[in-house]
């Protein structure tokens, strides 16, 4: 098949791999314009950018890929396909309906389950026990498509969303090469989706990883594991941000204290009072400094006093 195929971050590397070393032809990659990073300002191409132009692939880098021009572009190609991984822009009727076997998305989830921008840190945030990778058939529906294959994987029960995001990035481009070739011997099974199973994966900010500690213990680690690398999850410690990158949750007959109220610190653990039960702190990051285990934090700060305290807000 000619294929164009449409991504932006790491997450669709392996596919784009996958295909360029398969027997389709890869004409085209369209990837988001590069974008201006850090304090310097200087322009950063993306992940998937960089790996066509070591592939020797042509890149397309439209503003608005729904755009007259854009669209002739791709309409160029004469594709048979478009694969999308992570692209990052919605594709007009036009695109979908371009090419002779349409569009097909790489999806992070068991669709129905978790449409939308966050599916792989949602499922950890919301205690999924297992996930995995979707090939649907794209419409012009938020991950609405008909579900062409998919394939599952337990989450692990100290797994992060950052591991769980390699491992399901991985897992993408075999399950695409196999819809290709079952897409082409007209032996492809297409599913209907169950709307009334679905849920929405909203997009993560910065805000949404400020830990409120009324909420359980067993919540707040799925939090800190479902925003690890990003944004992550904190709390303000003597009135500066202290982040919280490992931690254990336990269980607890009886509050002891007010939620956030540090209970008690060892050498290698905090505990903190949460609305249910206790998060034992493991490793943690002050402002403005590295990532560290609670022993080597606790060489340098007093582990006393009530965490959430925000410096303007009062207790959280």
């Amino acid at each position: 098949m000619r294929i164009i195929f449409m991504g932006t971050p790491d997450f669709a590397v392996p596919a784009l791999s996958a295909l360029a070393a398969s027997r389709h032809e890869v004409t085209l990659v369209v990837t988001q314009p590069d974008r201006q990073k850090g304090r310097g300002k200087a322009l950063e191409e993306s992940d998937v950018k960089a790996k066509a132009k070591e592939l020797g692939i042509p890149v397309f880098q439209p503003a608005k890929v729904k755009e007259a021009a854009a669209v002739e572009v791709l309409r160029e190609q004469h594709p048979d396909a478009i694969v999308v991984a992570a692209y990052g822009q919605i594709l007009s009727q036009e695109i979908l309906d371009l090419p002779r076997y349409g569009c097909l998305n790489i999806h992070g989830s068991l669709l129905p389950r978790w449409r939308g921008a966050a599916p792989i840190q949602w499922a950890v945030i919301e205690g999924d026990e297992e996930t995995g990778i979707t090939i649907m058939q794209m419409d012009k529906g938020l991950d609405t498509g008909d579900i062409l294959l998919q394939e599952r994987t337990k989450i692990g029960t100290k797994e992060t969303a950052e591991h769980l995001y390699e491992r399901l990035a991985a897992m993408g481009g075999p399950l695409l090469l196999k819809a290709l070739d079952e897409i082409e011997n007209g032996t492809i099974t297409r599913t209907k989706q169950d709307d009334a199973r679905s849920c929405y994966a909203k997009m993560l900010n910065k805000r949404q990883g400020e830990i409120s500690w009324t909420m359980p213990a067993a919540r707040i680690e799925r939090l800190v594991r479902g925003l690890n690398s990003w944004p992550s999850a904190y709390t303000y410690y003597r009135g500066k941000i202290l982040k919280i990158w490992d931690a254990d949750a336990e269980p607890q007959k009886k509050m002891e204290a007010a939620p956030g109220t540090i209970l008690s610190a060892a050498k290698d653990a905090i505990r903190v009072q949460t609305g249910d039960g206790v998060l034992v702190l493991r490793e943690v990051q002050p402002e403005g400094k590295r990532r560290m285990a609670v022993k080597d934090f606790l060489l340098g700060y007093p582990a006393e006093g009530i965490l959430g305290q925000h410096p303007e807000k009062g207790a959280q």
